[in-house]
């Protein structure tokens, strides 16, 4: 066990402790084990801005973060903390028997000033413990597929452009060192220009990341002569985003010069889109996942909201007829019927025990993950199609000498359709078709999201139902005209066409993750044909009118 995991609420009246940890540079993925065991344990989160979203949400509830309002309120932005302030903060916490998280980007040793905040707990005896992060002048040339050493062992030096002596340029300018420098957008033709003065050759080639390791991320490649007349041309100079910081990479043999085959994360097909999942957050987490993993950046916007069905009593009747072994069968078609009657059992005082003797059918893997998560392994789960036709491919028929029970409890949604229930009729068996939950439209999405949609700000949006495509046109309106519209299904495309949309991705098979799947591989051959064009690789939301391409930077 971990020391941090060893760790036990700390007590009124105790000594506080004081857990330093570098949050990386911005991925959220890059933070440690450690990190989040601290995060976790945190009485009080002091942060930096800009990583405050990053390790928010591996905080417990009712933690508390200084200048900023309840987990489940708006985050605002607050002001980097001064030294003295953050001093302050996390002293007069750690003082109150408090544990405390100082969290930081990249990591405490290299990127951060934590120095004098670490001096400042010795000097007052309060214990404190420093969890390294991933430093953002390692972690940002790793994404940008800029390994900083070579085969021949080259010399890596790292310096802060700001902090930087002449006597500093000179060296690196005289030596062989491949340089990683920090520094902003704006300070690059600048430092590059030290560089050629301290002795290094004009044709030296290098790398500049702007956002490294986000989904905004932006590289590119020059020559310590040429990168001004690179930026200007790429129209990010001059601008207001000139003061973003950057990593360049100076030398470094072949490193550079590879980076087109080892540019790994902006070559993801899929790499900075802004794709809208109509769907809640809990139904779209797997999906919004695997939505990252290809480099896009899902948005969960919910069309449907649940509420319980208007008159309780028959699935009442039907979860006390479960215990009482009137069904061989439950079948759940949903998340949220597998929710429905998981709510209802905790009213009872019921759990899974209660499935003892009774076959249970899911129509899908996320569905059977739910129940999974509930306690309860499904008997049936389709083999082919994850839908009610193919859930009924493989139910078996009744069969009175094997089946003492020839009744079905079906939890469903009140506008599921017939599909199941005459399937299961026909296979001899007895349904009870219950109205587990409702659905209802949902309230419109806030106003900057509603304009995205109708003004082309997401490149794409996934529909997993009809019921979708009608919700989201009613509550935000119709996707613009260069958004990529992807659909679950024939059904799907056919209520998405019959609403004046372009239907330009259809999954082969009525699966959510297979959609993402089948999305991926458009915007992998929409790379591919721009690549072998010799044309830039945009989003389709760069090409709306009125769009800039300057701010590529997305």
């Amino acid at each position: 066990m971990s020391p941090t995991a060893k760790l036990r609420p700390a007590q009124p009246g105790s000594p506080g402790q004081v857990t330093f940890i570098g949050a990386g540079p911005g991925d959220p993925g890059l933070l440690t084990l450690r990190a989040v065991e601290a995060l976790a344990h945190a009485d009080v989160l002091v942060a930096d801005p800009q990583v405050l979203d990053t390790v928010r949400p591996h905080t417990r509830a009712g933690v508390d973060i200084p200048g900023q309002p309840e987990r489940d309120e708006p985050s605002t932005i607050v002001d980097t903390p001064t030294l003295a302030g953050a001093v302050n903060l996390v002293m007069a916490a750690a003082r109150g028997g408090k544990r405390v998280v100082r969290a930081v980007a990249g990591d405490p040793g290299m990127d951060a000033d934590t120095t004098e905040e670490m001096l400042a707990c010795a000097d007052a005896g309060v214990v404190f413990e420093v969890v390294p992060g991933v430093a953002t002048a390692v972690g940002v040339p790793a994404y940008a597929g800029v390994p900083l050493r070579s085969a021949d062992g080259t010399d890596v030096r790292f310096i802060d452009a700001a902090k930087a002596s002449e006597r500093c340029w000179t060296e690196i300018g005289v030596s062989q060192a491949t340089a990683v420098v920090s520094t902003t957008l704006e300070s690059v033709a600048s430092v590059a220009g030290e560089l050629v003065a301290g002795g290094r050759k004009p044709d030296t080639p290098l790398t500049v990341t702007v956002a490294g390791t986000t989904t905004r991320q932006r590289t590119w490649t020059a020559t310590l002569g040429s990168i001004a007349q690179v930026l200007k041309a790429a129209k990010v100079l001059p601008s207001p985003e000139g003061s973003r910081p950057v990593i360049a990479v100076v030398g470094g043999g072949r490193t550079v010069a590879d980076r087109d085959r080892l540019a790994w994360f902006e070559s993801k097909p899929l790499f900075g889109w802004k794709v809208l999942v109509p769907r809640t957050r809990e139904q779209a987490a797997s999906l919004s996942d695997q939505l990252r993993s290809y480099g896009a950046v899902p948005s969960e916007v919910p069309t449907i909201a649940v509420e319980p069905p208007r008159t309780p009593q028959q699935m009442e009747r039907a979860v006390k007829g479960l215990v009482t072994g009137r069904y061989e069968w439950i079948a759940f078609t949903s998340v949220n019927a597998v929710k429905a009657v998981r709510e209802k059992f905790e009213e009872y005082g019921l759990d899974a025990r209660a499935f003892a003797g009774i076959k249970v059918a899911a129509v899908g893997d996320q569905t059977a993950a739910a129940l999974v998560d509930f306690g309860v392994k499904p008997d049936l789960v389709p083999s082919g199609e994850q839908s009610a036709a193919g859930l009924l491919e493989d139910w078996p028929p009744y069969d009175p000498v094997f089946d003492p029970i020839d009744r079905v409890f079906l939890p469903r949604a009140d506008i599921a359709t017939e599909t199941l229930v005459a399937g299961l009729i026909e296979l001899g068996w007895e349904v009870d078709d219950v109205t587990a939950y409702r659905t209802v439209r949902a309230s419109p999405p806030p106003a900057p999201t509603r304009e995205a949609i109708k003004g082309g700000g997401f490149d794409a949006v996934l529909f997993t139902s009809s019921s979708t495509v009608r919700n989201l046109v009613g509550i935000a309106g119709k996707p613009h005209n260069v958004t990529v519209i992807a659909c679950i299904g024939p059904a799907t495309a056919k209520t998405a066409e019959e609403h004046g949309l372009r239907v330009d991705v259809l999954s082969p098979e009525p699966s959510v993750l297979r959609l993402a799947e089948a999305l991926s591989e458009f915007g992998a051959k929409r790379r591919a044909a721009a690549v072998e064009a010799g044309e830039p690789v945009t989003r389709p939301s760069e090409r709306r009118p009125g769009s800039r391409r300057r701010r590529n930077t997305s």
